[in-house]
């Protein structure tokens, strides 16, 4: 008897998402999965950590693993980043290479199309942003200059913000997981921890608020997680490390406003991620050059995966 409870065989299998910073990852996995776990931004390299995205029905089980962005590394802390993504190649049974429509020409493409080339995993050229061209005609020229480039198994024009597409892509890729077991229960939409969501969730709020370089230097840490049933709160406390004295003076703010307005924003998510009342504590606390000292990139849940 297979999972689904019939003859029809039931698949199973992992989907690797890589691309350069910004190209809409993290958008199209909380798309695919209909639920936000997945934190975005419009700035670039705001997905830090290898997060599986699980997708079950009856018929197959999807895990889909969002990744950094991958660029050139110059430090430690993005050397991380970028062995973290390309880790992920070889691991998977199918790739989405994400490009975006109205900038698939970026040079980093190239470095990413070269691993690409060292598995024999099937690859689907995921055209996202569709939304942004005035004219879908310019799709036929990227699609055939991509061509030239790897035998791409398919080329999926998507908008990972609306979802057009996106259902395409879906079915296209169910065909080519293999016959195989559940391997999370059916109720999971992700591996990651609470603890982890949640400090993904305040982290986002800091890359919207902030528009400085503030963001790239945040780290954050869930202190204390307290279910209290009587009544029905979870006391969370989180502690939001920066690299300078003059960036936890902004990320404060007068009076504490811009840390009572990350609290504000990151709780209202939270609480719907958790299904229950929160009560959030933000603290605020200077790690110098966290990003190069690899004790604590390691404490701050960043290991290379190379």
């Amino acid at each position: 008897m297979t999972p689904n409870g019939s003859a029809k065989p039931f698949r199973s299998g992992y989907v690797g998402l890589v691309g350069a910073p910004n190209v809409g990852k993290s958008t199209l996995l909380n798309q695919l999965l209909q639920e936000k776990i997945s934190i975005t931004a419009p700035k670039p390299q705001t997905t830090r950590n290898r997060i599986m995205g699980i997708l079950t029905t009856e018929d197959f089980q999807v895990i889909f693993v969002d990744t950094p962005g991958i660029h050139r590394a110059r430090d430690q802390f993005n050397k991380i980043l970028v062995d973290t993504a390309l880790s992920t190649l070889s691991e998977v049974d199918v790739i989405y290479f994400l490009v975006e429509a109205p900038d698939a020409d970026r040079e980093i493409n190239s470095f990413i199309l070269e691993n690409l080339a060292r598995v024999n995993t099937p690859v689907f050229l995921v055209i996202n942003k569709i939304d942004l061209l005035p004219n879908k005609q310019a799709l036929l020229p990227l699609m055939a200059r991509f061509q030239s480039l790897h035998a791409f198994q398919a080329f999926i024009p998507i908008s990972a913000l609306t979802g057009d597409g996106v259902q395409t892509l879906l079915d296209e890729t169910i065909g080519l997981l293999p016959e195989g077991p559940r391997y999370y229960p059916e109720d999971y939409l992700t591996d990651q921890p609470e603890r982890f969501l949640v400090a993904e969730l305040i982290r986002e709020k800091v890359f919207h608020l902030l528009r400085e370089e503030i963001p790239y230097a945040v780290a954050v840490v869930v202190d204390t997680f307290t279910e209290v049933p009587e009544r029905n709160r979870i006391d969370i406390e989180a502690t939001i490390h920066v690299e300078k004295d003059s960036q936890k003076a902004i990320l404060i703010g007068k009076k504490g406003q811009m840390l009572k307005e990350i609290g504000k924003q990151a709780r209202t998510d939270i609480e719907a991620l958790l299904g229950s009342h929160v009560f959030l504590g933000l603290f605020v606390r200077v790690q110098k050059n966290w990003r190069k000292d690899m004790r604590m990139l390691s404490e701050f849940g960043y290991r290379s995966e190379g």
